[in-house]
Order: structure tokens, then C-alpha cells, then sequence
């Protein structure tokens, strides 16, 4: 679940589309909708010199923005990259089509099968969708600076660490931490319980620096917080960049999501689509993603092509099985529910 960037148009070899009306179908294109620095361009440009088929690649930041982009229409992306929930909530919604995998013998070959069973609690069948990248939330902290044990969400209410606690700016990752503390599900549709969590979050206030999404990086490496929520991904770059900065993931439990490659429903470009997903499914190019990413990779074939040690025996680049057992994957819970988390999420910010 990418939230680094800011949405943006990246052009690859000169030609955008952000803004315009449509795309005409063209028999060597393929139009890529994912999250920012998410593909190695180096892929991309291999990708386009052994097929003559042409990338043209926009981004996102987060599933709420892409998704008015798809659902209204105003671009024809043939390939996107959501999470979990978002991939249910586009095929409720009609927006997805489902994959012919006799075109994907690298995805059948290479991704492992507990990724698509996991998959399963949003695209029940495995019809839709290619696992692409996966990890967890959960807290980054300074060693030299928190000197209590980092095992629950509870430290984030510590009053010790006042304005040196940095909180995501997302609804559900949001209250999925006092949710957790309340041992409830983080996809949890009882409003009684989601206005306690909501008091739990504003009694928290006080003590948070900042509500961050792509900063919460910068802000751990330079030492201006000395805790954060923050996605595996960014936990393992921060913590190849300061050794002092550990990450955990609390005994309550967490949010194990997984993005996934899909094909819109009205792409016009399916054949190409399907040859771009099987591509990033090569262990060759998929270790090249995963270099840039520091994402965990369901491409079970990645570890033995690693070449630096550090990722490689990285417990959070390719962390024990078991550190996930029992986590849970959020679910899209409808239009009314979703309204009503950011509903309340807005009360916490402003309150």
C-alpha cells in the first residue's frame, strides 16, 4: 500500500495523459495506472524493448483518489495496481474485468500460493487479481530515544513521547490501531464501537506531532519524531538509512494488506495488459522492483536473486511466516461505511 508520493503524471519516453478525455486503443501500448515509485523505470524500458509495447504510466497516492479517476471513466487505464479493499470495492462496483491466467504462466509459476489464498478474503475466486507487493503497518521507533518497550499500540497514548508521535493521515489505518486495542476487527462496522475508538483517537491528539502520509520518512531519518506509524516498506529504506530506527509490529495485531495488478473493465488494451502483469512477474524483473521498492514480494522465486545481504536477511524485507499469523486484511464495507470512517476521522482532526 505505496503512500509516498503525491498524485502525479510520470511520463515515460514523452507521452502523459493526466487530464486528457480518453486514449485510443493502440496495438503496442499499454496504459499503467499505479502508486508512485513503484516500478523501476529500468523495468519499464525493458519491458517496452523486448515487446515494442509502448508504457504509459500515471500514479496515485492513495485508493481514494485513484478510484473517481477509474469509476468516472475519463482515462481508459488498462493496468492498475489497488489494495486489497479497493480491489473488492472495484469489482462490487463492475470496474474490473476478470484475467485469462493461460496468459499469465510466470504469475502461476512464481507467486505463491499463500498470496492468492490470502487474496482470497477480497477476490474470493482469484479472478481479478495478481498479488504485486505486501507488508504490513505497524511502529517505527528510535532505539536511543524510546526507552519502553514498543510491543503495543498503547505507547502511542504514552505521554513521555508528547509531540514526537507521528500518526497516518487514513482513516482506516487511522483507527485500526485503537480498534486493535480494543481487541475489535480493524474492518469493524459497529458505529457504537467506532465512536469509542474516535474518543480514543482524540484523547490521543495532544500527544501527536503531526497526521502524515509520504513525510513521516524524512521526519523519523532526521530525528524531528521519535515514533511513527509506517508501512514495512518504508520501515526497511528508514532503517537501512539509520540503524537506531527498529520497527515492530504490536501483539494487537495489524493490517496485512496486499496490492495487486488488475485490468479495468473497459481497457482497450487487454492483450498488452496481460503481458505487462506476466513481465513484473519474472523473477529477473521482479527483483529489480523489489530493490527499489523494499516491499515484500510475493514472487517466491526474488530471495534467491538478491544480491545485497542486507535486504536479503532482512526480517522485514522477508520476514517468518509467522510474524502475520492472525493479522488481518481490510475489507471494503460499503459506501455508507466508508463515508462514516472519514466521517469521523474529519471529527478527530478538527475536534
Amino acid at each position: 500500500m505505496k503512500k509516498i508520493l503525491a498524485l502525479l503524471g510520470v511520463i515515460i519516453c514523452g507521452i502523459s495523459f493526466s487530464g486528457c478525455g480518453g486514449n485510443t486503443a493502440q496495438k503496442n501500448e499499454v496504459y499503467v495506472y499505479t502508486w508512485g515509485d513503484y516500478l523501476d523505470q529500468k523495468t519499464l524500458e525493458m519491458f517496452e524493448q523486448e515487446t515494442g509495447i509502448h508504457v504509459v504510466l500515471d500514479t496515485f497516492d492513495t485508493n481514494e483518489s485513484m478510484y473517481p479517476r477509474v469509476s468516472e471513466g475519463a482515462v481508459h487505464y488498462d493496468v492498475i495496481c489497488p489494495s486489497d479493499y479497493m480491489i473488492q470495492k472495484m469489482i462490487d462496483n463492475d470496474l474490473l474485468q476478470p484475467l485469462d491466467f493461460s496468459k499469465l504462466p510466470e504469475a502461476k509459476k512464481n507467486i505463491g500460493e499463500q498470496f492468492f489464498k490470502q487474496s482470497q478474503s477480497f477476490d474470493p475466486e482469484n479472478k481479478y487479481s495478481v498479488p504485486y507487493a505486501w507488508g504490513t503497518v505497524g511502529i517505527m521507533y528510535n532505539s536511543k530515544k524510546v526507552d519502553d518497550p514498543v510491543d503495543s499500540w498503547n505507547i502511542l497514548w504514552n505521554e513521555k513521547y508528547k509531540d514526537r508521535i507521528l500518526m497516518q493521515d487514513s482513516p482506516r489505518d487511522a483507527f485500526m490501531i485503537p480498534l486493535k486495542l480494543m481487541g475489535k476487527s480493524l474492518n469493524e462496522t459497529d458505529k457504537a464501537q467506532l465512536e469509542i475508538a474516535k474518543e480514543m483517537l482524540i484523547r490521543q491528539k495532544p500527544l501527536v506531532q503531526a497526521y502524515v502520509i509520504d513525510e513521516v520518512k524524512d521526519k523519523m531519518i532526521s530525528g524531528e519524531a521519535d515514533l511513527g506509524v509506517i508501512f514495512s516498506g518504508e520501515a526497511l529504506l528508514i532503517s537501512l538509512a539509520n540503524p537506531d530506527l527498529k520497527f515492530s509490529i504490536p501483539k494487537e495485531g495489524t493490517n496485512f494488506w496486499i496490492d495487486s495488478w488488475v485490468v479495468a473493465k473497459d481497457a482497450q488494451n487487454v492483450e498488452n495488459a496481460h503481458k505487462f502483469i506476466d513481465f513484473m512477474c519474472r523473477p529477473d524483473i521482479a527483483v529489480i522492483n523489489f530493490n527499489a521498492l523494499g516491499y515484500p514480494t510475493p514472487n517466491m522465486a526474488v530471495r534467491d536473486l538478491v544480491e545485497d545481504d542486507e535486504y536479503k536477511n532482512s526480517p522485514v524485507a522477508f520476514p517468518d511466516p509467522s510474524t502475520y499469523e492472525n493479522q488481518e486484511t481490510y475489507k471494503y464495507l460499503g459506501n455508507e461505511m466508508d463515508a462514516y470512517y472519514n466521517r469521523l476521522w474529519m471529527q478527530v482532526k478538527v475536534d
